[in-house]
């Protein structure tokens, strides 16, 4: 039998234990080649405008695809590695060399890889159409984008995959040559007796590390108070190490104590879940720990990512809530008119005044990133309400007397500014009152120099009436049609040059429609890197578990058919496995899942509308295809459990 007859042989052999791992490696090179298929498809960056941030965003996806990618074959190749151990150790016994079995083991490693890239490839090629159809879907783009087959791109996947190869090849040989024979026939002899918890330390550490994620999740909700990258650093720390602190401690502390209550006396569930997750903890807690972080960081790239994209329109309308926003004279705002006219769109032309003046702050209360008391006097302009409804602008009704207060700068700034309080202009007896903070901008311009103030109109009228004031106006035109919308802002970007400056304002956008199509391009394209990203984490770190329970199964294997030697049902010995899943497969989920709440608890008062709902419905998704793997675990124990005896 020749050495290629033993490859031959031991891929049969193997082939129900490589399943899952080659599914995972062909759907690693799939997306990686998929991104690089994108990145150097130049119909992408034309439909994107030319833009070069299309391209660098990819650049850095194919990057992180990399390394989740490579971490992940060369650990479960790890895994593979442990699990056949015996059968390394056997080859030696027959009279193999170290250096053939290294060689054999070599041969099939590059056997399996390049059939994953042939078939990962090759459904890439398939697949890629699918997903650019779906990143133009997602960036509200229109038209038919041609997708051309890349050679760039299949060169560039071959060899980023040849590289992790050659590392898992070096991984085989050193671990055939560095293992005796009897380290390789007890190296599935895994196992840890579980030591009595220490009296006072264990209960110590274990507090601690609840202590320590409590804390990490008060400080995240105050990161802008104080030196934001030391609370950030101090946030990362305290609930990493407060992980690991409960999987390596409070829980072993915990099953110690349940046991003790017991008097040793588990019974069947307890000792099929509880019982070889102690003799196992201590080498788990590590693993589980970054598990948990890293799914915490994905869930909340794609929750986040999700929100953004998901209030994109809100959002955008929060920053701009006019369609057009003429600044200078009048004649340039009809002169717009009669040309969306001459191109049967409708629209109506409304003038915004609004009043120049000063005025001074009373018990105003700031809660927002900086210690802001609003001392002294200030620039506001005041506008009339009236007038703005006029213009489509959400609005309730307000009192006499009474002012809705805006932040142009701090769009974000009700969920910061507390209110009542009070605001007193020159040359007026009796303060505004502000009972409400409103969400967003009153016009499309960025003021750095005023705060807004929105009144009835009969204070408006009599606030105008004081001849110290300055009275300015701005345009609005406001589209009958939303569907017209398109349109009318292409005809927009047609205007003479020099109509609508605006270079007194700090900031200051064109029209409602291209900021709208401008972030759903930017926020489109993060959701599509954050769900493909998120996607191969999940697959690598479900299939991660999944590979660690089939050699846990394959282990239990004698416990199991004793079992059923005793008597004890199939579904008796599963209540105890499913119990064991649950904690494997749901703890670190959910501690990942609240970890990602408080981050992006943190990063919510960034938003102007509350984004429970996207961040939800990310979150679920994301948990029931982690759900999936446990499904499979738990399908792979039963299969084992029917045919232990």
């Amino acid at each position: 039998m020749t050495l290629f007859d033993l490859v031959k042989k031991s891929m049969r052999k193997n082939i129900k234990h490589y399943y899952l791992y080659f599914f995972a490696l062909i759907f690693s090179v799939m997306l990686y080649f998929v991104f690089a298929t994108l990145q150097q498809d130049g119909a992408i960056i034309q439909q994107a405008g030319e833009s070069k941030t299309f391209s660098s965003a990819f650049k850095v996806a194919g990057v992180l695809l990399i390394g989740i990618s490579g971490i992940f074959i060369i650990y479960a190749n790890t895994l593979f590695l442990n699990r056949r151990s015996r059968e390394i150790g056997l080859y030696q016994l027959i009279g193999l060399t170290k250096n053939a079995v290294a060689r054999m083991l070599i041969i099939e490693n590059i056997l399996l890889s390049a059939g994953a890239l042939i078939v990962g490839i090759g459904t890439g090629l398939v697949v890629s159409r699918l997903f650019l159809m779906l990143l133009v879907k997602i960036i509200g783009q229109s038209g038919i984008i041609s997708l051309s087959i890349s050679g760039t791109a299949i060169v560039q996947t071959f060899l980023v995959f040849a590289v992790i190869t050659i590392i898992t090849s070096i991984q085989m040989l050193l671990k055939v040559k560095r293992k005796t024979l009897i380290q390789l026939f007890n190296e599935e002899k895994t196992g840890e007796h579980p030591r009595k918890p220490k009296r006072f330390l264990s209960p110590l550490l274990a507090i601690l590390g609840i202590a320590l994620i409590v804390f990490g999740y008060w400080l995240s909700g105050n990161l802008f108070k104080g030196v934001f990258l030391v609370n950030a650093v101090v946030v990362l720390f305290s609930t990493i190490f407060g992980a690991y602190l409960i999987f390596r401690i409070s829980i072993s502390w915990l099953f110690y104590q349940v046991r003790q209550r017991k008097n040793g006396l588990l019974g069947l569930s307890n000792s099929l879940s509880i019982a070889p997750l102690m003799h196992r903890m201590k080498g788990n807690a590590k693993s589980l720990t970054i598990i948990t972080v890293l799914s915490a960081m994905t869930l909340a790239t794609i929750a986040g990512a999700y929100a953004l994209y998901y209030s994109t329109e809100r959002e955008a309308r929060h920053a701009m809530p006019q369609d057009f926003l003429f600044i200078n004279e009048k004649a340039d705002a009809e002169q717009f008119v009669h040309l969306l006219a001459d191109h049967q769109i409708d629209a109506t032309l409304t003038a915004l005044q609004y009043l120049q003046t000063s005025g001074t702050y009373e018990n105003f209360n700031y809660t927002g990133f900086i210690e802001d008391s609003r001392e002294g006097e200030h620039h506001f302009k005041v506008y009339n309400g009236a007038q703005l409804q006029e213009a489509n602008f959400d609005l309730q009704q307000i009192k006499d007397g009474e002012a809705v207060y805006f932040d142009p700068i701090d769009l974000a700034a009700s969920q910061f500014v507390k209110d009542p309080f009070q605001i007193r202009l020159e040359h007026v007896e009796h303060p505004l009152q502000v009972n409400t903070v409103g969400k967003g901008n009153v016009v499309n311009v960025i003021d750095f120099d005023n705060s807004q103030l929105v009144v009835n109109d009969a204070t408006f009228q009599r606030l105008q009436a004081d001849d110290q004031r300055t009275v300015g106006a701005f345009y609005a035109v406001t589209i009958t049609d939303e569907e017209q919308l398109e349109k009318a802002s292409t005809l927009f970007q047609t205007l003479p040059e020099g109509i609508n400056d605006t270079e007194q304002y700090a900031l200051t956008y064109s029209d409602y429609y291209s900021l709208y199509t401008g972030m759903l391009e930017e926020n489109g394209l993060l959701i599509f890197i954050a769900g493909f990203l998120g996607l191969v984490f999940l697959i690598s770190t479900g299939s991660i578990l999944y590979f660690k329970q089939m050699t846990e199964a394959e282990q239990e294997r004698k416990s199991y058919a004793t079992l059923r030697q005793l008597g004890f049902s199939i579904q008796d010995i599963m209540k105890g496995i499913i119990r064991k899943q649950l904690f494997v497969f749901g703890l670190p989920l959910f501690i990942g899942i609240l970890h990602s709440i408080f981050a992006i608890r943190s990063v919510d008062l960034l938003f102007t509308e509350n984004i429970v709902v996207p961040t939800a419905i990310a979150m679920s998704a994301y948990a029931l295809i982690y759900f999936v793997f446990a499904l499979l675990t738990v399908g792979y124990y039963r299969k084992i459990v029917k045919t232990a005896l």
